[in-house]
Formats: C-alpha cells, structure tokens, sequence
C-alpha cells in the first residue's frame, strides 16, 4: 500500500492516472479505519478505476477542550485496511503540509450547521468544510464518499458542493453497526465493557423512534419524547440532544415526513457518541 505524504506527490499520481483516462474516487477518513471507513472505500472502488483515501486528524475541526491529543491513530493498520478494501494509495500529510504558517483562509457553512453538533461545537464545521475543500483541491476526484452516521456532516458538504460548484459527485453511504447494532465509530476505542454495553441504548432508542413513526405516528415532539425517555433508563447515559430536522437544510420540521432526519448525540461516560436514523 502507497503512503504519499506530500501535496505535489497525490497530485503527480492523479495526473498520471488522468493521462491513462481513469476515474477516481475519494474518501476522506481521520485515520483509525473501520468496517465502516472499508464500506466507502469499497463503494469508491466499485465505481471508479482508482481510489484515493486520506487519513489526516485535522485539527482545525477540534475545539480546545475536544480529543484531538488523543485521537486513535495507526497507519500500519490503515494500510492493511484500505488495502482490504480495495484502496489504491493513502494521503497522509502532516499538519503543516496542509496549513502551512499564517493559514488563514477557510470554508465557512450556515443555516445546515445550526443545530445539532454544530450548536456544540462552534468551529468543528468549519474546519470539516475546509479540509473536505483542500482535500477536493488537491485529488480533483470524480466522486467523494461520505458515510450516513455523520449525516449533519454529509448534508452541509453537499450543500458546499452546490454551493460552489464543485464539480464532484458526493456518494453517500449507510451506517455500518456492530451485530449488536453500535454504530461503528473510532471512538468506541474510548469505551470500557460497562460503557460498550450501556452505548447500545442509542440505537435501541432510534429503533423504538422508528418503530414509532412506522405505526403512524407523525409528531416530532412525540418521536423526540419516545427517544428520550429511552435513553433517560440507561444511567451511563447523558444526553445531549435529540432533534427531528429536515435532512436538506437541518432545521427542525413539526411533522415528521419524506427526508426527516430523526438524530442524536449522547455522552456515554466521557465519550461522545452520535447515531441517527433517515426517513
């Protein structure tokens, strides 16, 4: 598995690959990969002749007191990964490959960046959209690959897209769960046993949601409710919000219809987990 590291060598390779008329895809990861980061890459590798992934932990997405000195990361185990899955080469530069000394231009978003995760983490959107925008600078791909669990993250880079008129297509794709149906993340590294056990009540809450609006029920407040309650019996549960938007533009809806995004965020313990379900 090729590993480049610098900007002008990810470019030298796309540019001969264009010269043979290939098409590419591109996923971009922060590292630590997962049945569900294999998922996107395979998804890019069914649909184009070649596949870049990028494994970078941008630091301009964290906030002051958020993980980003302990993020999980491990590029020998990415390798193997993106291998399996059908990867053609890793883009893994350093901080200052991407945001050389007085960086100061950056990609910012409203109205879908709001609510939900971007209420609680005031700059984390903005350093998203601005390496997502490197990132298409730099790879120039024919489609990007962005996975559902992140669905405030999709939404607000397809509207970027449109926004700006990238010419790149944005292939979304479904969230990957545990048998035991955990929304797979990075971040269950950071659980204990009790914690892993406790994190299955966010999907379990989703369900009874679904299950709700699939009897016939129509009120967000009423889905919000159910869930809520939900998550309330789990005591390592603290819950960060639950919100029924529009999964166009993230903003709330009264009545739960074609597109609805029903999403949740909830601390386990330390950990911060989200999950969401799309009807």
């Amino acid at each position: 598995m090729q590993v480049v590291k610098t900007i002008k060598e990810v470019r030298d390779i796309v540019k001969e690959w264009r010269k043979e008329g290939l098409t590419v895809g591109l996923v971009p990861t922060m590292g630590y990969l997962h049945e569900g980061h294999q998922s996107l890459i395979s998804k890019s590798a069914s649909q184009n002749d070649r596949t870049v992934v990028s494994v970078f932990v941008n630091p301009i997405q964290f906030g002051p007191n958020e993980d980003l000195a302990t993020y999980p990361r491990d590029l020998e185990r990415d390798m193997q990964k993106v291998e399996e899955a059908g990867g053609d080469i890793i883009f893994n530069p350093e901080p200052s490959e991407m945001y050389p000394g007085h960086f100061t231009s950056f990609i910012d978003t409203t109205e879908t960046t709001e609510l939900l995760c971007g209420a609680r983490r005031p700059v984390h959107f903005r350093g998203v959209c601005t390496v997502v925008g490197k990132l298409f600078n730099i790879v120039a791909p024919d489609r990007a690959y962005f996975g559902q669990k992140d669905a405030q993250q999709l939404a607000t880079i397809k509207r970027f897209v449109r926004d700006l008129n990238f010419d790149i297509e944005i292939v979304p794709c479904p969230i990957v769960r545990e048998d035991d149906g955990l929304a797979k993340s990075s971040r269950n590294t950071y659980l204990s046993p009790e914690e892993r056990k406790a994190a299955l009540i966010l999907s379990q809450s989703l369900m009874k949601g679904k299950t709700a609006i699939e009897s016939g029920e129509k009120s967000a407040a009423k889905i919000i409710e159910t869930i809520t309650q939900s998550l309330e019996t789990e005591p390592l549960a603290r819950i960060d919000y639950v919100e029924v938007v529009d999964f166009d533009n993230v903003q709330r809806v009264d009545t739960i219809g074609d597109n609805t995004l029903v999403a949740i965020a909830v601390f386990i313990g330390k950990t911060r987990l989200i999950d969401n379900i799309i009807i």
